[in-house]
């Protein structure tokens, strides 16, 4: 199954959970996981329509900037060592991983320009997924105050691997509710106007329950459809 015929089936599930969320697709962005896209399926990707592109391994990146740098939109989802910092920084649009203050503090040492962050939030609790507990979400965006390479634009989250809707759409509604309660706060350096969530298997509850970025990269490559 080619990417363009991938495309059109995604993006008729994007316009369902559109109608039954009330939301408008326009309001949606896609981006397109490259993490098992070849440099030629990358092209297709590009060629199709979709550029927005999510990478999450630092050389799987650069290597891909190296061939389309300037033809993408660049987000990094994945864990960001605070070594490799120096080396993606300013070359991509937006970070979905922002985790810890030694990450924060390397990007503000680094970084030539204000940095779009995401700061991941682990909502489902589960130990072997990266990011911040809930309570802990507040006063870290807090603490980023003094950092202004450094503007958070939303929060982003991996619901749990599971098929029961029920617990995927509690995952992702309460990523929502924080959301809301930091934008209460007008932060001039955390608008957090974004949520970054919905992934192959969940993205259609993603969007009903308020996701503005979801990270489709299986259902888009797969030559099974």
């Amino acid at each position: 199954m080619s990417v363009v015929k991938n495309l059109e089936r995604i993006q008729q599930r994007i316009e369902r959970a559109c109608v039954k969320g009330n939301r408008n697709p326009e309001d949606i962005t896609f981006i397109a996981v490259t993490k098992y896209a070849t440099l030629e399926k990358t092209k297709e990707i590009l060629e199709a329509g979709i550029h927005h592109l999510g990478e999450n391994r630092d050389q799987e990146f650069l290597r891909k900037y190296g061939h389309y740098g300037e033809e993408a939109t660049w987000h990094f989802i994945g864990t960001l060592q605070t070594r490799k910092v120096k080396n993606v920084i300013d070359h991509i649009d937006y970070l979905h991983s922002l985790d810890r203050m030694s990450l924060a503090e390397e990007i503000q040492k680094r970084a030539k320009r204000t940095i779009r962050a995401f700061v991941q939030v682990n909502v489902s609790g589960e130990e072997t997924k990266h990011g911040l507990e809930i309570e802990q979400v507040l006063p870290f965006i807090e603490n980023l105050q003094p950092l202004h390479k450094i503007h958070v634009i939303g929060l982003m989250t991996m619901a749990p691997n599971t098929r029961d809707e029920t617990v995927l759409r509690n995952s992702f509604r309460r990523l929502k509710t924080l959301q809301q309660q930091i934008q209460a706060l007008h932060l001039p350096f955390a608008s957090c106007q974004h949520l970054s969530m919905g992934m192959s298997n969940d993205f259609e509850i993603a969007i009903e329950e308020g996701a503005t970025m979801i990270r489709i990269g299986t259902a888009l490559i797969s030559d099974r459809g």
